[in-house]
């Protein structure tokens, strides 16, 4: 077997031809693309083009401002689809057979996390305000693709946190879990630093990491408990700790991220609004009809984008 190396060295080609191309995984990846497509893409352009079908509300807080806009960190925040992609890659190239069928039962999972979102998004979307930076070209490709209609929850932050938690369970199931810990490790800060990267520039709100915890919580609550989701915000901002198996001067790996350092004043104050509006959630499911109710309850508290 190949030495296990950095996630990070993976090329996402690999696990692409091999999902189009063996007829064991065709069925589940093709059927991934099209919850994808569906679920973000053609429902976001359907509400951008036909407005007023569902109400769309602007969710910026306070504490967004206290966040600078770098630039910077756009490389990472569009290595979202690549991160999943890169793991499916990693435990194919490095497994074989035998991992046909955890790399099928992840992008059945990942069909149905789109699925679990979009609920939310079908009664109500959300907006907030981004500068309208296009000096950059990825900067105007995120304009182009993205009408910015469904901030809560962010499936940025949910896609990433499922994919780091997933690859610890995988890990798991070949029973290479030890084996492959410093791995997970970087999975781990990767989906930090994508989690980071959406306050940093502009495409989310603060308001917006509790609420997609939350979703993630409702998801999978085996696979993200509530203790997973405080350990994961408090480890937001602090700075990554070194991956030996990192590649060199990678560009989106969490080793390399952008030397970001905001007041620990100001991290307490985002970690605990996180925190406090997550643990609101919560409760309000105890008594709540489904799941999303508390996060639509919450969205009718803000003003209608205009």
């Amino acid at each position: 077997m190949a030495d296990t190396g950095s996630v990070y060295s993976e090329k996402t080609v690999y696990a692409i031809f091999k999902s189009v191309f063996n007829p064991f995984l065709r069925p589940f990846s093709l059927k991934c693309t099209f919850s994808i497509c569906l679920n973000f893409f053609l429902r976001q352009y359907h509400f951008a083009f036909l407005p007023g079908r569902v109400p769309v509300n602007s969710v910026d807080h306070s504490l967004d401002d206290k966040i600078p806009f770098v630039t910077s960190w756009v490389t990472i925040y569009l290595d979202f689809v690549n991160f999943w992609v890169r793991m499916v890659s990693f435990f194919l190239r490095r497994y074989g057979r035998k991992a046909y069928k955890p790399a099928a039962d992840f992008m059945q999972s990942m069909s149905k996390l789109y699925y679990h979102v979009a609920e939310i998004y079908k009664k109500n979307l959300s907006t907030t305000k981004r500068p309208f930076y296009i000096k950059h070209p990825r900067f105007l490709l995120i304009h182009i693709l993205d009408p910015h209609l469904m901030c809560i929850p962010s499936l940025h932050i949910m896609v990433s946190i499922f994919a780091y938690k997933m690859f610890e369970e995988i890990a798991g199931k070949l029973g290479e879990k030890e084996k492959l810990k410093e791995q997970i490790l970087e999975m781990k800060q990767g989906a930090l630093a994508i989690c980071q990267s959406v306050l940093y520039i502009k495409q989310h709100s603060v308001n917006c990491v509790p609420a997609t915890l939350y979703t993630m919580t409702c998801f999978r609550p085996d696979l993200f408990p509530p203790q997973e989701a405080e350990d994961f915000t408090n480890l937001l901002f602090s700075p990554a700790p070194p991956v030996h198996s990192a590649p060199p001067g990678c560009r989106v790996h969490p080793g390399y991220s952008p030397s970001t350092r905001l007041p620990h004043d100001i991290q307490a104050e985002i970690k605990s609004h996180i925190l406090k509006l997550y643990r609101q959630f919560l409760s309000e499911k105890e008594t709540a009809k489904s799941w999303d109710e508390p996060v639509i309850n919450f969205l009718k508290q803000f003003p209608r984008a205009g």
